[in-house]
């Protein structure tokens, strides 16, 4: 079962110390719900990602954060929703994971050659889905390469 993206967004920003820009908190939630997914968990979040200039985009939380541009997220969230311990268990992996990571390096990650963005990425459009079908055959070649290697 999925949580609000209100929520997961919330819980990723607290850990950051509400440190993170919304180009950083989109690719690490877009992460932590292809882990969610390729763990056979079902999709993390409500609603879905679109394949955007800079990476995998969740539309309803760039309306939510857009107008903090390039700057840190302060405490606009939101949600009292619980998360169970599973799925905070994926939140804490991609944070403890990502959050030391710059928004270039997230944007390299989630641009991946093999990836479902680069799949689905057409230039300056937006409202272009990227299918749950595509995030986890993401989830299998990048586990798959990491397994090879």
């Amino acid at each position: 079962m999925s949580i609000r993206f209100d929520t997961a967004a919330q819980y990723i920003c607290e850990k950051s110390g509400w440190s993170l820009t919304q180009l950083s908190l989109q690719k690490i939630l877009y992460i932590a719900h292809m882990v969610h997914m390729g763990r056979e968990r079902g999709p993390l979040v409500d609603g879905h990602f679109e394949a955007w200039d800079y990476g995998p985009v969740h539309p309803k939380l760039y309306q939510k954060v857009k107008a903090f541009g390039a700057k840190p997220i302060p405490n606009v969230f939101w949600s009292k929703e619980e998360i169970d311990e599973d799925t905070k268990a994926i939140l804490d992996e991609a944070c403890e994971n990502l959050l030391d990571k710059s928004p270039a390096d997230l944007v390299r990650n989630t641009h991946w050659e093999g990836g479902a963005w680069a799949k689905h990425y057409l230039p300056k459009a937006r409202n272009v889905q990227i299918p749950s079908s595509a995030i986890m055959d993401e989830y299998r070649n990048r586990m798959g390469r990491s397994e090879a290697a």
